[in-house]
């Protein structure tokens, strides 16, 4: 049963109505002639790399719970919910394999599931992915309800505070869109294009040129060369082989066609605009045409500051609104990792922090995750 991106409401005695994702049965399709899924968009190069550089970035970074103090923040390693976000949520996933998993739901299909498993005494017990394809959300008078389908076709509804639902884009404020929702056509465009080189290599890695005869052929005549050279020389098995030719013939070659030169160029384009539905920068995906090292590191620090930054704090939001903490307690990815640098960079980044009294040794120390030392902030005080 497919999750839904265009609402409408069926209405039923009982009051209740039924927000389906009718999406894919009516707009599959795109104007290039190919199918757009979140399938056959993920078989795109481009749109793997975008998703997999943010899906593996968010599922690997630290999740903690921390509770607020007089003093500012503790880690609340004993908090129910920190082995889920930092182990394992679940019997059958790592804690970095369920965060990806719905990561790549949010990215692909606009929505992200996870069923929440309460304990007797209020605090979450385990946390399980749920397919975006098999939530129906239902929309009642009082609110609404997720319905999930199982592999057998049985239907059970849970209530919000069941289920921690990500959105992305949403144009409603209860289901999300994906950038392969969105820019459909775009997306399209770019897998008629590999399509067409996929298919211009299948019939023949050709060798572009013509066959000159310095005498007319017959119609049988031409019909047998041109079958002649497509067993010898079409597919890619039969690439490099040498040709022969008889009689005076004469092989031509042809330089790269202006049609194949735009198309060449096209797929390149392409590559740009699948990283700007992700907001993804190229050199990320591996696209180096316009990248260095200078701002090949500017463009990693815009990454996390630009890209990550609302998956985070979206992460973030959707935890405390599901009830999975309260009161002072709270959760926070730490980015440090990622933005601190290098050694020469942290180096001096640390002695200033010292220097100026607003950074601690020990706290340096920490940072760096090296083992505490006793007494070392003593000659700063």
């Amino acid at each position: 049963m497919k999750r839904l991106l265009n609402l409408f409401t069926r209405a039923s005695p009982a009051g209740e109505g039924d927000t389906y994702d009718t999406y894919w049965t009516r707009h599959s399709g795109s104007s290039a002639g190919v199918l757009v899924n979140p399938t056959t968009a993920e078989g795109l190069s481009a749109v793997y790399a975008c998703v997999a550089a943010i899906a593996e970035t968010v599922g690997s970074l630290p999740l903690h719970v921390y509770e607020r103090t007089t003093q500012g923040r503790r880690r609340a390693r004993e908090h129910p919910l920190y082995p889920l976000l930092h182990s394992q949520p679940n019997p059958h996933q790592t804690a970095l394999e369920f965060r990806e998993l719905l990561q790549r739901h949010l990215l692909l299909r606009g929505n992200g599931y996870a069923e929440i498993q309460w304990r007797a005494d209020g605090y979450p017990e385990a946390l399980h992915a749920l397919h975006p394809d098999r939530v129906t959300i239902l929309r009642t008078s009082k609110g609404y309800l997720y319905e999930v389908t199982d592999d057998h076709g049985r239907t059970r509804r849970l209530l919000p505070h069941e289920i921690l639902h990500l959105r992305y884009h949403s144009d409603d404020g209860i289901l999300g869109r994906s950038p392969v929702t969105v820019a459909r056509e775009t997306v399209g465009l770019a897998l008629a294009e590999r399509a067409h080189g996929a298919a211009m290599f299948q019939h023949g890695t050709r060798l572009s040129g013509i066959i000159q005869s310095p005498a007319p052929l017959t119609e049988e005549q031409a019909k047998s060369l041109r079958t002649q050279w497509g067993e010898a020389h079409a597919g890619t098995t039969n690439h490099g082989k040498t040709a022969v030719l008889h009689g005076g013939m004469e092989f031509k070659p042809i330089s790269l066609s202006l049609e194949d030169a735009e198309w060449v160029a096209a797929r390149q384009l392409s590559v740009e605009e699948v990283c700007r539905l992700f907001r993804v920068p190229p050199t990320m995906v591996g696209d180096l045409r316009h990248g260095n090292y200078s701002n090949t590191v500017e463009l990693s620090r815009m990454f996390i500051t630009h890209t990550l930054r609302r998956h985070l704090v979206e992460w973030e939001q959707a935890i405390a609104k599901a009830g999975l903490v309260s009161g002072d307690y709270f959760t926070e990815h730490n980015v440090e990792g990622v933005l601190r640098g290098d050694s020469k960079t942290r180096a001096e980044f640390y002695q200033r922090g010292i220097e100026d009294g607003w950074l601690l040794k020990s706290e340096v120390r920490s940072l760096e995750n090296l083992p505490a030392i006793e007494g070392i902030d003593h000659d700063q005080t």
